[in-house]
């Protein structure tokens, strides 16, 4: 076993049946190898996280490792799945590959969203995929402003905007028209969700710009903030929306043979011939 990993916190939804059997399959596998297992309120302790489940539990597994820098290794029993990239079939070899010593990590962006309101108040919470602008309660559009590191970039309308990371660049951002970024760079993309312009595009920014968007004052307008798919709260137009990078980033740990362009074609279904080929 590494001298890295002795000490580790397992996540996962236990009221799932998919994440139940190999969650247990894998606790008792490491407890026959020795490996010290915390409980979830004992990760500033961990040396690793292994989260077993989808993308979601690996944002949670971020949240939770986030604040201690705890590197995450990610099994997959989710529908999709770009984060978490060990299957359960490769699971006990994986693991015990990690813990040998035998893997790669990777450092990702984190956005930090500051959430400035007209009444003095200040909310901040962290994004490791997306922080988005939303239309809430309402079938009206809403218009908003955008600026980087202070210079006007465009007022908008639409449903509202995605903030992503490279990592959420997969996300969200993807369903509405983004790019596909790789995850080590030090990017984040801008994206419209359902503009009422055609010419409003997403724009990729360096990640040391900082990100201000403004509400636009509009009968009904009705807005809200959410990060990792968590709402933040309302926003109105007399509050300001800050986003850079975080001073922290998250740290996954990827098995010998860990393919960013494989896991694309593997979820997007890259390079197969769907082309019926009889007649």
């Amino acid at each position: 076993m590494s001298h890295s990993f002795k000490k580790i916190v397992i996540v996962g939804r236990l009221e799932d049946p998919r994440v139940t059997e190999p969650r247990d399959l894998l606790i008792e596998h490491l407890n026959s190898i020795g490996v010290d297992l915390l409980p979830q309120d004992e990760i500033e302790f961990a040396d690793l996280v292994i989260a077993v489940g989808g993308d979601g539990t690996m944002l949670y597994a971020s949240r939770l490792a986030r604040q201690y820098a705890t590197p995450i290794l990610g099994v997959n029993r989710g529908r999709l799945g770009f984060l978490a990239d060990v299957t359960p079939d490769e699971m006990i070899d994986s693991v015990d590959h990690v813990l040998k010593g035998n893997f790669s990590t990777d450092s990702r962006l984190l956005l930090e969203a500051r959430l400035l309101q007209a009444s003095g108040e200040e909310q901040v919470a962290y994004a490791l995929n997306d922080v988005v602008l939303q239309r809430r309660e309402t079938g009206r559009m809403v218009d908003f402003e955008t600026r980087v590191d202070g210079r006007y970039v465009n007022t908008h309308s639409g449903d509202g905007l995605i903030i992503a990371t490279p990592t959420g660049s997969t996300a969200y951002a993807l369903s509405c028209g983004g790019p596909i970024m790789e995850p080590h760079l030090d990017a984040i993309v801008l994206v419209p969700v359902c503009p009422h312009t055609l010419t409003d595009r997403p724009i990729v920014i360096a990640a040391d710009r900082s990100v201000e968007i403004s509400l636009l004052e509009r009968d009904d307008t009705k807005a809200e903030i959410t990060v990792d798919g968590f709402s933040m709260g309302g926003i109105t137009p007399d509050d300001k929306l800050r986003i850079s990078a975080a001073n922290k980033r998250v740290t996954l740990v990827h098995p010998p043979g860990y393919d960013f362009y494989g896991i694309l074609r593997s979820k997007l279904f890259w390079g197969r011939d769907s082309r019926n080929r009889e007649g």
